[in-house]
């Protein structure tokens, strides 16, 4: 016979209990994306604080309850943490002194992404891809670095609020990266006084834009396939296990109806 605490284990694993917490929490970021609203506040302010109040209730529950039915194994799940952590926050109180964080009650919408799976597999997949970025970034810090040490040096003097120190040469080298008004608000003018400045800047954003940041994408995307097949291949051994079990127990089954026959 099931205990209590498996019973509230297997509700919470509910499609229908996760779908209604993922509405709660949609319904809870539209309530405080209305609060900023002034003239919304003046006439519903009172309703809308009621309702950002049960919603946090719900929440709580449901984490007391998680943590009643798996005592503490809860806390060696990093998305149950999360979830923790993001409840906790919005516990807090905003008198004086905690105004800020009143704030971060917008967080408890991230708890979207612990409550939906195909989310949490993106948000897996990029913390997978997270020690390869490390070296990519490095890669991207070294290349900055001796970028803005030769601008600063070519064009500084000429161009003191784009490139007169390393920070500023490497901010504007930011900018043109991104390719925000690279050629028309940088590029160009620098090219007035150096006509030769493009054989720096077209290379550098050909490295950077091009094969560096597009190296940072590929990163992601391989750790998510690579994050989905493994899902993939859980659910096979979780089904064929399950096959196994149910074929173990026909044959047991059986074995007791030929010997009852005997």
């Amino acid at each position: 016979m099931m205990t209590m605490r498996e019973r509230v284990s297997g509700f919470l694993e509910r499609s229908a209990v996760r779908n209604a917490i993922i509405a709660v929490i949609l319904f809870n970021a539209v309530i405080l994306g209305l609060e900023t609203s002034q003239t919304v506040m003046a006439r519903f302010g009172g309703l809308l604080l009621f309702l950002d109040a049960l919603c946090l209730g719900i929440f709580v529950v449901e984490i007391a309850a998680k943590l009643y039915a798996r005592r503490l194994a809860f806390f060696r799940d990093g998305w149950n943490l999360f979830d923790f952590a993001i409840v906790a926050i919005a516990l807090i109180p905003t008198g004086q002194g905690f105004a800020v964080l009143r704030v971060l009650r917008i967080l408890r919408v991230l708890r979207i992404v612990s409550a939906a799976p195909r989310l949490r597999r993106v948000v897996e997949g990029f913390v997978t891809a997270l020690p390869g970025m490390g070296s990519v970034f490095l890669l991207m810090g070294i290349i900055f670095y001796i970028a803005s040490v030769m601008a600063t040096k070519l064009f500084g003097a000429d161009f003191p609020e784009w490139f007169g120190t390393l920070g500023l040469s490497g901010y504007s080298l930011f900018q043109i990266m991104t390719l925000e008004s690279w050629s028309m608000g940088i590029v160009r003018p620098v090219m007035e006084v150096y006509p030769l400045a493009w054989a720096f800047f077209v290379p550098f954003i050909l490295v950077t834009t091009f094969a560096v940041v597009n190296l940072l994408v590929g990163l992601i995307v391989n750790s998510m396939q690579a994050a989905h097949s493994d899902e993939e291949h859980a659910k096979t051994d979780a089904y064929r296990d399950e096959m196994f079990a149910r074929l173990a127990a026909i044959e047991a089954k059986l074995e007791r109806i030929r010997v009852g026959n005997r």
